[in-house]
């Protein structure tokens, strides 16, 4: 049996690299998508990467992986982001 990890990224996530550069980053979702592979063939692991605007596919994808998966991780992004202004 091969383990798997399902990696899943929310919403905005897809803009990596070009929004917000200085504050976010050059690196892309790609970028970021390829080290995960890469990191998996070196540990034996299979990686199904993904990334959604849509919450709704996102909680579908995690209801999905129920028995496919040994893992998820998840980066909510948008969807767990709370800004607080400090002066």
């Amino acid at each position: 049996m091969t383990f798997k990890v399902l990696i899943l990224n929310g919403p905005n996530l897809n803009m990596l690299g070009v929004r917000e550069p200085e504050m976010y980053g050059t690196d892309t979702l790609d970028d970021i998508r390829v080290l995960c592979l890469d990191k998996g063939a070196a540990l034996g692991v299979e990686v199904d990467f993904r990334q959604s605007n849509s919450e709704g596919e996102l909680v579908g994808w995690i209801q999905d992986a129920l028995g496919s998966a040994a893992g998820i991780i998840i980066n909510p992004h948008a969807g767990a982001h709370w800004r607080l202004d400090v002066e």
